[in-house]
């Protein structure tokens, strides 16, 4: 019998090189789209949410090429847009009603690439797309001062530059090569016991969650247990610039949506008074809103989670030109909910601004609502989903949770030397380090209602059930350090992405034992 542990980590660092030639290649697809005119099959929007269509493409055949499922019939396209494929051992001996489903779940969309910005702030010598180009024509101290994190120049050699390579396309790519790695242990008891179900979901970005919840809403429904998860690893990246990379995150806050519409009556500027200003009037709902954030009135706290929070995200104004009182003024909050606080209790904060009043009370239209996602995915779907993205907890002592613990331990610790790891900030450790995103993941989208009865859910998957919803047990291990994220420079180490990867291959057959 071999050392499964140490296979896997030997394997994960064989792979390395593949890993990271997939994931320069993902970040670089856009590029041929972007600057195409569509009759000649360019987009300009190539890779953001709704538009992974090449990227997913790419992907699904190169799961085939690499060995990362047993057939090409494995991997599939859903309705939603998300990419899927599964992998297990048909000779473990195992029921396949009885196996635990472990699922791999990556959104494969990214933000805009802001490319002309990349060139001009870096000095030319990183594109979003491409990668590093030039080493030479590299503003190091811009991206020193830009990035949260970044190993010591002598390492950068190890950094993979790009949009997407820190959100999420490093995960969805550990996805790939630890399918693979896992099929190719499959002799030697990886998947005994075990079914992993992967996820590359599409418009994320866009719509936190929407491809699992359609997964949950439209596949789960009377599904049988071989289809229901067990765990959810999410590959979001895990790291934290000042705590390390790799965390094993177990929560996060919900999200939502609040939005706003003014409404006045328009006019020439040169005679304010024959209408009804809704910028000036809307202005004023988003200072009395700013400061009762900063006052934290109507804010909870969590301990683990942290406080709710609410900022104003987005505008739209509908004017006839700029010298009129506008007619219409249109805005939107992005709310954070933490443990306690409800969409409900949110909304109606916002009706209670004396603000808000005061508009109405001047003859203005004030209509408060949560916008639904209405836009199609790249495969056509409209989701029409309500922007509520609840938020969720693993407890520490969970199986799922102490199995990450211990697959860190077995596959990462021996293999982080006593150099990285006195480095700090956002290093590898050896240890483990369990913790919370700050942003949000697709994990929002696999809570249900705690009487929701529609999916079946045996009491052996131990699911968490709480007071108002339960989910399986998730928790996230991903390259990538949250603080690099969405910024000009964006870029992943290949080393974490190797240990991401031996972790993802080794956790399914150590939580099958648990």
């Amino acid at each position: 019998m071999i050392d499964l542990d140490a296979k896997v980590a030997e394997l994960a660092a064989r792979d390395r090189g593949l890993a990271v030639k997939l994931l320069k290649e993902v970040v670089r697809i856009p590029a041929d789209y972007v600057d195409k005119a569509a009759d000649q099959g360019g987009d300009p929007q190539c890779g953001l949410s709704n538009h992974e269509g090449p990227r997913l493409e790419y992907l699904k055949r190169m799961i085939v090429e690499v060995g990362a499922v047993r057939s090409p019939e494995d991997v599939a396209v859903d309705a939603y847009g998300n990419l899927v494929w599964s992998v297990e051992d048909p000779d473990d001996g195992i029921p396949r009603g009885e196996k635990k489903v472990i699922y791999y779940d990556g959104h494969s969309d990214t933000v805009r690439a802001l490319r002309a910005q990349w060139r001009e702030k870096i000095g030319g010598g990183i594109d979003s797309y491409d990668g590093l180009v030039d080493t030479n024509k590299v503003d190091k101290a811009f991206l020193q001062r830009e990035l949260g994190y970044l190993p010591p120049e002598g390492d950068w050699d190890h950094l993979v530059f790009g949009r997407g390579s820190a959100d999420q396309l490093a995960g969805v790519v550990s996805q790939v090569v630890a399918t693979r790695i896992l099929l190719e242990l499959r002799p030697f008891g990886s998947l005994k016991g075990v079914i992993v179900r992967s996820y590359a979901t599409a418009a994320e970005e866009d719509n936190d969650g929407g491809g699992p919840l359609h997964v949950m809403a439209k596949v789960l429904p009377g599904a049988p247990p071989e289809l229901v998860p067990d765990v959810v690893i999410l590959t979001e990246g895990t790291g934290d610039a000042r705590k390390g990379a790799l965390g094993i995150y177990r929560g996060q806050r919900g999200r939502m949506q609040i939005e706003v519409c003014v409404t006045g009556k328009s006019c020439h500027g040169s005679m304010p008074w024959e209408g009804k200003n809704p910028l000036e009037f809307g202005g004023a709902i988003l200072t009395e809103a700013a400061k009762a954030y900063d006052a934290r009135d109507g804010f909870l706290d969590d301990p683990f989670l942290g406080h709710g929070t609410r900022t104003a995200s987005w505008a739209h104004l509908e004017t006839p030109s700029d010298c009129a009182v506008p007619d219409k003024f249109t805005f939107r909050f992005d709310r954070r909910l933490t443990v306690g606080e409800s969409p409900e209790q949110a909304v109606a904060d916002i009706e209670r601004l004396a603000a808000v009043k005061a508009a109405r009370d001047a003859g203005l239209r004030v209509d408060i609502s949560v916008p639904r996602y209405d836009l199609p995915t790249w495969t056509g779907y409209k989701p029409g989903n309500p922007q509520i993205y609840p938020g969720w907890a693993t407890p520490e002592d969970h199986a799922a949770i102490k199995t990450a613990v211990d697959t860190y331990r077995r596959v990462v610790t021996p293999h982080v030397g006593d150099e990285m790891n006195a480095r700090g900030a956002g290093a590898l450790r050896k240890e483990p380090r369990v913790d919370r995103w700050i942003f949000s993941t697709d994990g929002v989208g696999f809570p249900l209602p705690v009487d929701d009865t529609t999916v079946i859910v045996p009491d052996t998957k131990r699911w968490v059930k709480g007071t108002v919803t339960k989910h399986p047990a998730m928790f996230g291990f991903g390259a990538g350090i949250e603080q690099n994220t969405h910024k000009i420079g964006e870029a992943v180490d290949s080393r974490e992405l190797e240990h991401a990867i031996a972790f993802i291959a080794r956790f399914p057959s150590l939580y099958a034992a648990s």
